[in-house]
């Protein structure tokens, strides 16, 4: 992206953020973010099927036709098509310019956004689109007392809502809605970007609840790299955890959507966040049956077993959470986690994610993984987790990461990452822990920093004092200790003192002190026989 080009974007995402400050007035942040959010995606989904409708009848023989100026029962002949190919469909009296010219004047706009949101989540009903919709309004509830203690007060902010989002400059003619994705030479389009970059600031400011549902874009794009290495394009891709969808999506800017042959698959045990995962593929042009994304807790409910494996995985699963464990006695013979003989303690499900991400993969994929950095130390269940992992040879390398690149949290994480079929028997240990630069009250990884990552990752050779490849015997032998510090030596940055010469300084630093209080005696006598 050129300089030009770099400087609008970021004109944008500062006023963006302005607006979304602006409107939520005393309303929490975090809590206000699904208005705007929402607001959004409904913009996009009118303008993303009026685009549509407007190019099939101009390219049927009409050149001056308007979607818009339809009356809705002259709407009604294109429904079940458009359904079939767009998974939703919105009436024209219902389309988000429409509701925002009448909505100054319309004394009853909460029940007018109500009634539209339930219609189009309506359109999807019966159709295979039917779950990609569902509930997706649920957040924008329009009836809140968060929007003000009376149904005027909620209005006014509703209509401050619509035109503050229909204001901001995201069309971007037919290259945001193109039937590729929308991402022109992989860049992403615009109302993708300012979703990325809405949520990105909710998160920042929202503490640790922001850090469980948003990953760095930085920091997803080394994972989507690390497992798409030497591809130009993969089968189906999947995030166990996927919050709201950045993983994922990273693999349509790495790749090009038209490369994820099909699709995005996911769960998300938080609905809210669930609901922003499934906008969030919306927003980027993603179609519905090219995306599956699931509720529920991944696991003891996982729901894509009729879908893995997987060729690509990425995910930053909690940290350290409880999971039911050993309390479950169904869990033990589960066939994603039965085969390392123990399951993960129930205090900390971390190497429960791992294995069942290994359980998904394909046998000429890669899994790479955000951990807490205990997992690769710890002993009891999760010290035999490993000793699974090592003797199968499932572990293709260990990344230690910088620290305070997260959100809601300072800790160094690191990177897991799985392979089921390797050409070695050695674990390659990365130390990128000083692969960063302090932004603002975060660390990021800058473009260099990942390059670097990247390459020593896929030469798979050592590097001094930053990456080491590591016989897995050796790692046996070290109790099955997986943490970078303990196989890759850290530089001593020390200066190397000449005893000798120091003390010859010392010395000449002495001689000249007793010089200059010799001389300061003789002054000071000289001044006394003055009788100064």
């Amino acid at each position: 992206m050129n300089n030009h080009k770099e400087s609008e974007r970021a004109e944008l995402h500062k006023t963006i953020w302005r607006i979304a400050n602006d409107l939520r007035g005393s309303v929490d942040g975090w809590d206000f973010k699904s208005y705007v959010l929402g607001m959004l995606f409904y913009r996009f989904i009118s303008e993303n099927l009026t685009h549509y409708l407007n190019e099939q009848e101009r390219q049927a023989g009409d050149p001056d036709f308007e979607y818009v100026t339809l009356s809705d029962e002259e709407a009604e002949f294109g429904r079940a098509e458009t359904v079939a190919e767009k998974g939703f469909y919105i009436l024209p009296s219902h389309l988000f310019a429409t509701v925002r010219a009448q909505a100054r004047h319309d004394a009853n706009l909460n029940e007018t956004l109500a009634r539209v949101f339930k219609e189009i989540e309506g359109s999807a009903v019966g159709h295979a689109s039917e779950e990609d919709f569902k509930g997706l309004f649920d957040d924008l509830d329009v009836n809140s007392n968060k929007l003000g203690p009376t149904v005027a007060k909620r209005n006014e902010k509703l209509v401050k809502l619509l035109e503050a989002i229909g204001d901001l400059p995201l069309s971007n003619g037919a290259g945001g809605f193109s039937g590729n994705g929308g991402f022109a030479g992989n860049s992403i389009d615009l109302f993708g970007d300012a979703y990325e970059y809405l949520m990105q600031m909710y998160a920042s400011t929202a503490g640790k609840s922001g850090g469980e549902f948003y990953t760095p874009q930085e920091v997803s794009e080394l994972l989507t790299r690390i497992a798409v290495a030497g591809r130009t394009e993969v089968n189906k891709v999947y995030d166990p955890a996927c919050g709201s969808g950045s993983l994922l999506l990273n693999f349509a800017k790495v790749l090009g959507q038209e490369n994820v042959r099909r699709g995005f698959f996911g769960q998300e045990i938080n609905l809210t966040t669930y609901n922003l995962c499934r906008i969030n593929m919306f927003l980027h042009d993603v179609n519905y049956e090219k995306f599956d994304i699931a509720h529920g807790d991944t696991l003891t409910d996982p729901r894509h077993w009729d879908d893995e494996p997987f060729e690509a995985i990425v995910s930053n699963p909690p940290y350290s959470i409880k999971w039911e464990g050993d309390a479950n006695p169904l869990l033990i013979n589960d066939p994603r986690f039965a085969p390392a003989g123990v399951l993960a303690p129930k205090s900390k499900a971390d190497l429960a994610f791992t294995m069942h991400m290994l359980s998904w993969l394909a046998v000429d994929g890669t899994a790479a993984i955000v951990e807490f950095p205990g997992v690769l130390y710890r002993g009891g269940a999760e010290q035999k987790i490993r000793q699974y992992l090592i003797d199968n040879n499932y572990v293709a390398a260990v990344i230690q990461l910088p620290p305070d690149l997260f959100f809601g949290t300072t800790i160094a994480t690191c990177i897991i990452v799985l392979k089921k079929s390797k050409r070695d028997n050695a674990t390659l240990f990365i130390d990128a822990s000083a692969e960063f630069a302090r932004s603002g009250n975060k660390n990021k990884l800058l473009p260099e920093h990942r390059q670097k990552i990247l390459d020593v990752y896929t030469a798979r050779q050592d590097a001094p004092h930053f990456a080491r490849l590591v016989d897995n015997g050796e790692i046996a032998a070290n109790g099955y200790n997986i943490a970078v510090s303990s196989y890759v030596a850290q530089e001593d940055t020390r200066e190397v003192v000449d005893i000798q010469a120091l003390n010859a300084a010392i010395a000449r630093i002495v001689a000249r002190q007793a010089a200059l209080r010799t001389q300061i005696d003789a002054i000071v006598a000289e001044l006394e026989g003055e009788g100064v």
